[in-house]
């Protein structure tokens, strides 16, 4: 599993989900689609444009998690 730790660079760099959003270019829904890991793919120029803003590596962002039976 692909876990999107958005919420933890936000909090990191005081900035609103709302002010992200409006950063990237898209909407608060599709940012919350992302936030909650409900999104099934994102663009690699969105990733790009989070790394940037957030000012933060891929790795900061999302997280793997392997499943049980792979651990």
């Amino acid at each position: 599993m692909i876990r999107v730790n958005l919420d933890i660079m936000l909090a990191k760099r005081g900035m609103s989900s709302l002010e992200l959003a409006e950063k990237l270019g898209i909407t608060p829904a599709n940012l919350s689609i992302l936030k909650t890991n409900k999104g099934k793919a994102i663009r690699f120029s969105t990733l790009d444009a989070l790394c940037r803003i957030l000012s933060c590596s891929v790795a900061d962002i999302l997280e793997f998690i392997p499943d049980e039976e792979e651990a």
